[in-house]
């Protein structure tokens, strides 16, 4: 099937009647009846669900045609009005399921200095490791260290290993003494070895490879209740442990986990590796939100603020901790607030003061650097380390992307200046989890003069008034208000709706809220032939197919790594722009085929830990509406239940028709709709021939095969279902939005 992008045709405009042709031309001046350029009735509500959230999932649609008209103090509005305030207004709104799932990923609720302490980093352990740090005494936390601590050990015994044998390997014979007069056997070998021109291989440890434990053995530890299950571990020599892991199959995996709480399973979790639970479960969180948050708009700005403000996960070994805090209090709750709170937020962060090196900033004539000049002239054959100055890197950043834009009016001598007046904004002992610190003595002395204006000195307060003055700037507005627009309107939006949004920035003092009400209002938004028309990203995809098919997700890992093949991984954007929100660099052949691959998987319940159901046993359809958002029970229509009738399954035609309904909203194309039907016939018949042939080569039976049972042509039918939603879900209609 093919799966070009191409903008949904125009609706044609009403014609007049036959008999209008008969009438004399003079009198023929009656008007053609008006017909908008905005999307009306039940597009325009799933306009804002597609834009506004990560893709409305089945019964959103009716849920917020049921609120109505507004009641008292609301008079005048619609559903879609009353649904679009309160998602400005996340506090108000019911999250009891999203708290609930929230619950398994303990690590996320800590502190930065916390989480180093209870899943220590490579730098906690290798302070440990070298005495320069305790090891905590409690039992659990102390088999997490000494495990590490063994881990790390081991690969420094390796790294040791492969130095000696590459030195080994460049000895000549030459250099090697030919008397064995007080030569060992070792030195005795190194020179064969370098005679012959073969490496040595180090010497056999039988004590570093442990042989895996016997099925019995596993068995028995799996059978232990819960506590005596995490003793047993936690008391397990670090490579008697790993032996044990790899020797897991998957039930076996499950079974371990079995009747533990998350904080327990986090134990065992970072027992195998710290440092990657803190890893998993960011990027669970994250997904578990997008996905089940019913502050769906609190989200989607989450999702843009923290690519606004990008700080890449892997910068150095504290980024992925600092990360949990970042977009934990820094981030999400400012996401639909002022815009100058966010921005001093960010500036204030350890997470972006080490991800664009400001922590490492000294001012060249602060006390800092003096004391440093001072110094190297007592000590001038001293070995000097690599000297310490200013860095531009945040200064600008700070202005190219994060506020003013490339074009927003500032020169090379401004970037200079912004990072005069930012130096001493720093992180107390990072390695550590601390926060953020104003260093005097690193602070750059003297007024500073920024887009024509002095800062005269006054220490940590000089950038306060930095920022102030770059969050109230009309070319911030307009950047701003720009990148808004091409994530919500389209990839290159009216110039005329950008500036009524930076007229709501700036008379609003950067109220977020009041400029996406601004966006609600505006004619641009509601264009109909901007209806369906930007292309999803693949966190946007991903998230909307588990939204769309009412996905129940034990793992969030399967989605994480589909992110990565498609080239979103979570937090992994490298270069401080982040991603981009246009169609093309998300719109080529190979990312087509993985968006369609992923689909079918999805559907077929081919990703370990995530469920989907399209075929219900047939009942009656119910909605519950729970503020403003709908929990709808998936099942068959009456008029499908019918044609259904007591033996006969329904027929891909009414699947199609079905699960079209259920999981793109506003439909497809006839185009679309065949393609997808033409390609379910191939594919059923590929798997046809395939069972044809494999029972050709297969004993005949000795009677005649008997009729499917009922539980057959379940199982007939739910497989033809995920065939059919998976084609549907990688169609050109689902894969915009």
């Amino acid at each position: 099937m093919s799966l070009s992008l191409v903008a949904p045709s125009a609706s044609g405009f009403a014609q007049a009647p036959a008999s209008s042709a008969a009438r004399p031309a003079a009198k023929s001046s009656a008007r053609k009846p008006y017909q908008s350029g905005e999307l009306q009735g039940d597009e325009r509500i799933l306009q804002a669900l597609n834009r506004f959230s990560f893709g409305p999932r089945p019964g959103d649609l009716e849920a917020v045609r049921a609120l109505g008209p507004g009641k008292a103090g609301l008079a005048g509005k619609t559903g879609l009005d009353r649904w679009f305030a309160q998602q400005l207004h996340p506090e108000t709104i019911n999250n009891a399921d999203l708290e609930a799932r929230l619950a398994e990923f303990p690590a996320m609720r800590d502190s930065t200095e916390d989480l180093l302490y209870r899943l220590p980093s490579g730098a906690v352990i290798r302070q440990a490791a070298n005495g320069k740090a305790p090891i905590p005494q409690p039992a659990a936390l102390h088999a997490i260290y000494t495990d590490e601590i063994a881990r790390y050990q081991a690969r420094q015994e390796k790294k040791q290993e492969k130095q000696q044998v590459a030195m080994n390997a460049s000895v000549t014979p030459a250099q090697v003494p030919r008397s064995m007069n007080g030569m060992n056997t070792d030195q005795t070998n190194v020179a064969a070895a370098a005679e012959s021109g073969q490496m040595m291989a180090p010497p056999a440890d039988s004590d570093s490879e442990p042989a895996p434990p016997s099925e019995s053995q596993i068995a028995s530890i799996l059978s232990l209740d819960s506590q005596a299950r995490l003793n047993r571990l936690s008391a397990m020599p670090q490579p008697e442990f790993d032996a044990f892991r790899k020797a897991l199959k998957g039930p076996q995996r499950a079974s371990l986990s079995a009747g533990l709480n998350p904080a327990q399973k986090e134990f065992v979790a970072a027992l195998e590796g710290p440092q990657r639970v803190i890893n998993d479960e960011l990027a669970a969180q994250r997904l578990t939100r997008d996905i089940y948050s019913n502050a769906q708009l609190q989200e989607v700005m989450t999702d843009f603020w923290l690519n606004h403000f990008n700080v890449y996960l892997h910068k150095n070994e504290e980024t992925p901790y600092y990360l949990v805090s970042y977009e934990r209090d820094v981030i999400r709750p400012r996401a639909l607030g002022k815009f100058e709170d966010l921005l001093e937020a960010t500036a204030h962060s350890p997470a972006m003061l080490l991800y664009l090196d400001n922590s490492s900033s000294m001012g060249p004539d602060s006390p800092a650097a003096e004391k440093t000049k001072i110094a190297a002239a007592r000590h001038p054959d001293k070995k000097k380390a690599a000297p310490e100055g200013l860095n531009e890197n945040y200064a600008r950043e700070l202005m190219e992307l994060h506020t003013l834009g490339v074009n927003g009016g500032y020169t090379q001598a401004d970037v200079t200046q912004v990072a005069r007046v930012l130096t001493g904004w720093t992180v107390d002992k990072p390695q550590r989890g601390g926060g953020f610190k104003f260093d005097e003595n690193r602070h750059e002395p003297g007024t500073k003069k920024v887009l024509g204006k002095k800062i005269k000195e006054h220490g940590e307060q000089e950038g306060r008034q930095l920022l102030h003055m770059l969050a109230t700037r009309p070319a911030t507005a307009k950047f701003v208000c720009r990148k808004l627009a091409v994530r919500f309107v389209g990839d290159d939006p009216p110039q005329a709706l950008i500036d009524r949004m930076a007229k709501s920035y700036l008379h609003s003092g950067g109220d977020i809220s009041a400029v996406l009400t601004t966006l609600y209002r505006s004619p641009e938004f509601w264009s109909a032939g901007d209806y369906r028309a930007k292309v999803k990203t693949p966190i946007e995809f991903i998230a909307s197919a588990a939204r769309a098919g009412n996905a129940q997700i034990d793992t969030m890992q399967p989605l994480v790594n589909a992110l990565h093949d498609m080239g979103m991984p979570l937090y992994g954007a490298v270069p401080p722009t982040g991603y981009k929100w246009d169609a093309a660099d998300w719109v080529s052949t190979g990312a087509l085929v993985n968006r369609m691959n992923f689909a079918l998987n999805f559907a077929a319940n081919k990703l370990p830990g995530v469920t989907t159901t399209w075929t219900p046993q047939p009942g009656t359809l119910t909605t519950q509406i729970d503020n403003g958002v709908s929990q709808r029970t998936i099942a068959y229509s009456p008029a499908i239940t019918a044609a259904m009738g007591p033996s006969s399954a329904p027929s891909p035609d009414t699947e199609e028709q079905r699960l079209e309904a259920l999981l793109v909203a506003g439909g497809v194309s006839d185009s679309t709709r065949a393609a997808v039907l033409d390609q379910f016939q191939a594919q059923t018949q590929n798997a046809q021939t395939q069972n044809a042939q494999n029972q050709m080569n297969a004993k005949p039976l000795p009677v005649a095969a008997k009729p499917m049972n009922p539980a057959q042509t379940a199982k007939a039918l739910e497989k033809q279902d995920q065939l059919l939603a998976g084609l549907l879900l990688g169609s050109p209609e689902f894969q915009r939005r």
